[in-house]
Order: C-alpha cells, then structure tokens, then sequence
C-alpha cells in the first residue's frame, strides 16, 4: 500500500512538472496554452495501480482528456500508464477508445 501511495506522489510530482514547464514553454512562444492536463487523470490513479473499477468521474475526465493520449504517449513517463495493462481494463471500461498513435 505504502508503494502504491509513493508511486501516485510520484506520479502527479512528475506529470505537474511536465505541465508547468509545457506551459511556460507555450506562454515563451507566444503559443496558446495547451489543454491537455494529464493531472485531471488522477482520479484514475487508484483503478490503474491497483486495477479497481474506475469511478464515474474518472470515466468523465477520462473521455475528457482522450484526445490527448497521443501526446500522453510520447512521454515516457506517461507511456506505461496509458499502456498498461490495467490502464488499458480502465480505457475499455469507461467505453474510451485509446488511438493508435503515430
């Protein structure tokens, strides 16, 4: 249990600092602010650790940020989540689709 708390912090840790630094590097180049925040995922942390049912509103962000896969993919640190196997029973759970990315 103790593990699975470490790796959620690390988690969020890693994917807020990724978020911080997309949108200072966005605001520099004079590009508008993306949207895709993988932090409105969190509420699927538990289900893709531990392989629970997803709650509702883990399915609704879910659905929400599903768009942004293919750009989640291309991080590494984001990758295993959405590849996983339990990130995968979450996706087809909450009826969401994950692309095939180029």
């Amino acid at each position: 249990m103790m593990k699975m708390k470490v790796l959620l912090l690390c988690f969020i840790s890693t994917t807020l600092m990724m978020l911080l630094l997309s949108v200072s590097n966005a605001k520099a180049a004079g590009k508008p602010v993306m949207t895709c925040n993988p932090l409105e995922l969190s509420s699927c942390a538990d289900a893709i650790l531990s392989g629970a049912n997803p709650s509702a509103t883990c399915c609704a962000k879910l659905k929400q940020q599903q768009p942004c896969f293919c750009e989640y993919v291309k991080k590494p640190n984001l990758k295993g989540y959405i590849n996983s196997k339990n990130g995968r029973k979450v996706a087809d759970t909450c009826k969401v689709p994950i692309p095939r990315c180029p």
